[in-house]
């Protein structure tokens, strides 16, 4: 179990990453459209950058699952923290509304919005972590 461990963290890393950097290309996109400058090639780099995170996002779902049925369901920090994960998973699915607004041509907020909105996984992924690692309860 521990390989599967090893894969899923390496899978949540994967995810994590591409959760990080797609809000930057939102910025970037709406920064640039307004100083007039080309923003096709950051469209091309949020859709590819997409679909890299969502094969990460599935591939680390499916591994966590298989860590579920081997360990069990127990304890209400499992609870909290797949909470958690749903909500890192609605933020997902809120960037590919965004990043298909990119591919359409225009972002509706402005860069701070999308800085702001930057910050909400990091603030999911430091209730996950603190679930796993230290499981208050």
């Amino acid at each position: 179990m521990l390989w599967v461990k090893m894969i899923h963290i390496l899978f949540v890393m994967s995810w994590m990453a591409g959760i990080f950097y797609l809000p930057r290309i939102f910025v970037h996109f709406v920064e640039g459209q307004q100083a007039g400058e080309q923003v096709d090639r950051l469209a091309i780099m949020a859709r590819k950058l997409y679909g890299f995170m969502t094969v990460m996002m599935v591939l680390a779902l499916v591994s966590g699952v298989v860590l579920w049925l081997a360990y069990g369901f127990n304890g209400a920090w499992l609870h909290v923290k797949l909470l958690f994960v749903v909500l890192m998973m609605v933020y997902h699915f809120w960037a590919r509304t965004r990043m298909r607004e990119m591919q359409a041509g225009h972002l509706d907020h402005s860069g701070v919005y999308y800085r702001w909105a930057n910050e909400i996984p990091l603030v999911l992924i430091i209730v996950i972590l603190v679930m796993v690692v230290v499981k208050p309860f």
